[in-house]
């Protein structure tokens, strides 16, 4: 069920985090003489700080301040070591991009600033945009210099997901989270044509926020993920592309998830949740979906809705309905956010439990979203 929060950032000592929202699955940390998983990075004239990396991977963004005429700065650390470390010189704002690597299984890019840049801390944050880019808006910080700044080819290919299992591994606590025993497959999913669409996908809630709790400790978190990262595959096996707000267990506030819709344009939005009312009301079961307004919105949440009843035979239709959560407020395409059963309930807690089940609950969710764009 989704929860208003305020962003939550971890201080130490003139360093702070930066609010990370990976956006696909994180595969195993690299051994430590694995080739850098950086393939390519710019800076625009804009300010806008671009990453081409390994598909899949984890990566941790930090600031520092500015202190005895040293200006502030901005790193980030990947798994994999560098062949070699080397200095670029910047302009206007950006004094210069050093890569180096402070141990031999990282590589480190810091982004150093003029003395006298101010930069507030707060609004950083670097997002994935897809498996394999990542964007971080320096908010106002122009390089003002003659061609933007970087190394490698920001347009090559995300490399092609083939051996992606779909599911969210170890699950962290409640339900088996092991992959289905029927292989995820598109086939007889309706066809779209491909590279027209562009759809977000909302795992509600993560890290240190598992959402609703459940029969047997199931966690929505878990669930949620699992399904999601399912779908995303897919709507890819369409040629749909697919961006995804977390990919693994971390805590992402609502304002950067809606902001990853709006600011790549997105066809459509989907939040996908679980329902949970009081342990004691394991009677209280079935399944709904939200809309906040508009024709489109509704029509989105229908074809989502149809399609999940149709594999929960005895789940209750709750039906399609207004609400004003956040993500489905505040995107401004087409926006819907689904409840895929109650974690408490006697009928849908066993289910939400089941790999089989997710996988083909993750059918109907892709189904009900290729329906819709189907007919858009």
């Amino acid at each position: 069920m989704p929860v208003l929060r305020m962003p939550l950032f971890r201080m130490t000592p003139k360093r702070l985090s930066l609010l990370l929202a990976p956006l696909l699955v994180a595969l195993a940390a690299l051994p430590a003489w694995a080739a850098s998983s950086l393939g390519a990075w710019r800076i625009s004239r804009e300010g806008i700080l671009e990453l081409r990396t390994t598909p899949g991977v984890q990566l941790q963004a930090f600031f520092e301040e500015g202190s005895g005429g040293r200006g502030p700065r901005i790193w980030v650390d990947l798994p994999g070591a560098p062949q070699r470390s080397r200095t670029i010189s910047g302009g206007g704002a950006i004094r210069e991009v050093r890569i180096g690597r402070p141990d031999s299984g990282t590589t480190r890019l810091v982004v150093e600033f003029q003395p006298g840049t101010r930069l507030d801390p707060r609004q950083l944050r670097l997002v994935g945009t897809s498996r394999d880019r990542w964007r971080m808006d320096l908010r106002g910080v122009q390089t003002r210099a003659a061609v933007a700044l970087g190394e490698g080819n920001m347009e090559a290919p995300t490399i092609a997901s083939s051996g992606w299992t779909g599911s969210s591994g170890g699950g962290g606590g409640g339900g088996n989270f092991s992959s289905a025993t029927t292989p995820l497959s598109a086939d007889g999913l309706p066809v779209v044509p491909k590279g027209r669409f562009k759809v977000v996908l909302d795992p509600g809630h993560g890290g240190p926020d598992p959402g609703a709790v459940g029969i047997g400790g199931l966690r929505e978190t878990n669930v949620v993920l699992d399904v999601g990262l399912q779908v995303a595959q897919l709507l890819q096996a369409r040629g749909v592309q697919v961006l995804m707000t977390r990919t693994s267990e971390v805590d992402v506030d609502l304002p950067p998830r809606v902001t990853l819709a709006n600011s790549n344009r997105a066809d459509v939005f989907v939040s996908i949740h679980a329902n949970a009312l009081s342990m004691a009301r394991p009677d209280v079961n079935g399944i709904e979906t939200f809309y906040f307004q508009g024709n489109d919105s509704r029509q989105l949440a229908a074809s989502l809705q149809r399609q999940m009843l149709a594999i929960s035979p005895g789940s209750p239709d709750r039906g399609v309905r207004t609400g004003r959560f956040y993500v489905i407020r505040r995107t401004v395409m087409p926006a819907s956010l689904v409840e895929m059963g109650f974690v408490t309930g006697n009928i849908d807690a066993p289910r939400l439990a089941d790999p089989n089940f997710r996988r083909r609950m993750a059918l109907a969710l892709a189904a009900g979203i290729l329906d819709y764009l189907q007919r858009s």
